[in-house]
């Protein structure tokens, strides 16, 4: 069975990976190999933070790994939050409800609501690297919905949805997510 490490201490994203991989490819944590750095992502690019992770656990670790960057991209705001969706408020922390409370702030008053969410994933194995994307494209409705997900998943409504991400079910939304996406071509990869 393929061993990797995620990159990543978001339990709900490494959750969400574990289930859409299944029992064909074995995903150790940063936890389960001691690592308990506090890694840089200094990119200004998703691409670049992902791989700056990727590499970072393959060199300390001596693991095979991957990592993710993942964005959400507001037409109306030039792409932002992008890069910085995680800390679009401010501060060190990820405050999902600050984040999403600025987003809709900005957003006050302009009609285009069009956005995108964006993941690259970055796989570090041995000397090669390979990356894979998924985007799913959708719009921000006016205020949060639903309980479940993450992150702006309560705002953001997929294109030809009735429903935002944190309504849908975690199978419903692997099914269309950019994560989805994107793991599923390296799982593709991977097989």
């Amino acid at each position: 069975m393929k061993q990797l490490v995620f990159a990543t201490n978001n339990i709900h994203k490494l959750e969400e990976l574990r289930r859409m991989a299944g029992s064909d490819i074995d995903i150790l944590s940063l936890a389960d190999i001691g690592c308990r750095d506090d890694i840089p992502e200094t990119a200004d690019t998703l691409r670049g933070n992902a791989l700056i992770k990727a590499r970072w656990v393959k060199e300390k670790y001596g693991y095979d790994c991957f990592a993710d960057d993942t964005g959400l991209e507001v037409d109306a705001l030039g792409g932002a939050p992008g890069v910085l969706s995680a800390r679009y408020a401010g501060g060190e922390g990820h405050d999902s409800a600050a984040n999403m409370k600025k987003l809709l702030a900005e957003l006050d008053g302009k009609t285009d609501r069009t956005a995108r969410f964006r993941t690259v994933i970055a796989l570090v194995e041995g000397d090669h690297v390979h990356e894979f994307e998924g985007t799913v494209e959708g719009d921000i409705i006016g205020e949060p919905h639903g309980e479940g997900g993450f992150g702006y998943d309560p705002v953001f409504r997929p294109e030809g949805w009735d429903k935002t991400f944190a309504e849908a079910s975690a199978d419903e939304k692997n099914a269309v997510s950019h994560r989805g996406r994107a793991v599923a071509r390296l799982i593709e990869y991977l097989k």
